[in-house]
């Protein structure tokens, strides 16, 4: 096994298997600037490697991914729309480049999954969540909405679920996920890695080309691409939103640990 250790990513390869783990524990592996360039470069380097068949993607410490980090929310409080579409896109072409990694990816969740957190688990091929995982999509409780993880959310959940834990921002258990189809498999925390071994052993197994042109075709037929006009739509949704004031009021409200004023 080889490895490789970026500042907020953590890359090992053992045979075919690449596996990308976010290492930031003490932050509850939120997303940040420095977190959002190493994941969209490493999976873009993973999908040229003619070396690795599939991509595991996993976290270190008790949640899998918490969303935004705290810090990084404060600096875009005070963004500018215009700051806020730079700021979106950048997040947008992480998704994207995960989405269309050309090799099978795989989400190994071994804790709670907060907002953003989602739009990766959805984002990948699979998922494999720990049964003791907490899921919950909590933009709107900042005033802001889910607009950018949306594509994906919305492919691996459907419409209607999206519907309810969108506008609710209620938190749902790993077997609700399993249910509506955001994960694929529910087990105990001992058993997660022999289930992602089962998973990637297969995936090695077969034909490489075909694999990846079986990952196409899914994304082909299955829905509305993923194109321009679709990630541009939901970078300004989101950058709307958050130069609003109830966005503003939001978050400000969050960091500060009050109320919202429409809650007052």
């Amino acid at each position: 096994m080889s490895a490789t250790t970026p500042t907020a990513l953590s890359i090992t390869n053992q045979g075919a298997i690449r596996t990308l783990t976010l290492c930031r524990p003490e932050v509850r592996n939120a997303f940040n600037d420095e977190v959002i360039a190493e994941l969209t470069a490493a999976f873009s380097e993973a999908g040229l490697a003619d070396e690795v068949r599939c991509v595991v993607l996993a976290a270190e410490g008790p949640a899998f991914c918490a969303g935004a980090d705290l810090n990084w929310m404060r600096r875009m409080a005070d963004y500018t729309r215009d700051e806020n579409l730079a700021d979106a896109g950048q997040l947008a072409a992480m998704l994207r480049a995960i989405y269309e990694c050309p090799k099978p990816t795989i989400a190994r969740v071994q804790g709670d999954v907060f907002a953003g957190g989602v739009g990766l688990v959805a984002a990948c091929d699979m998922a494999v969540s720990v049964d003791i995982a907490t899921y919950c999509l909590s933009e709107v409780k900042l005033g802001l909405i889910p607009a950018t993880i949306s594509p994906y959310v919305i492919r691996a959940m459907g419409a209607r679920a999206a519907h309810r834990y969108f506008l609710t921002a209620e938190r749902f258990s790993a077997g609700e996920a399993h249910s509506m189809g955001l994960v694929h498999e529910v087990v105990t925390s001992d058993a997660l890695d022999a289930k992602v071994a089962e998973l990637t052993s297969a995936l090695v197994s077969a034909s490489p080309n075909a694999v990846c042109a079986c990952k196409r075709l899914v994304q082909d037929v299955a829905e509305r691409e993923i194109d321009d006009a679709l990630v541009a739509h939901t970078v300004a949704g989101i950058a709307d939103i958050r130069s609003s004031a109830e966005g503003k009021e939001g978050v400000q409200s969050f960091l500060q640990k009050r109320k919202p004023n429409w809650l007052l």
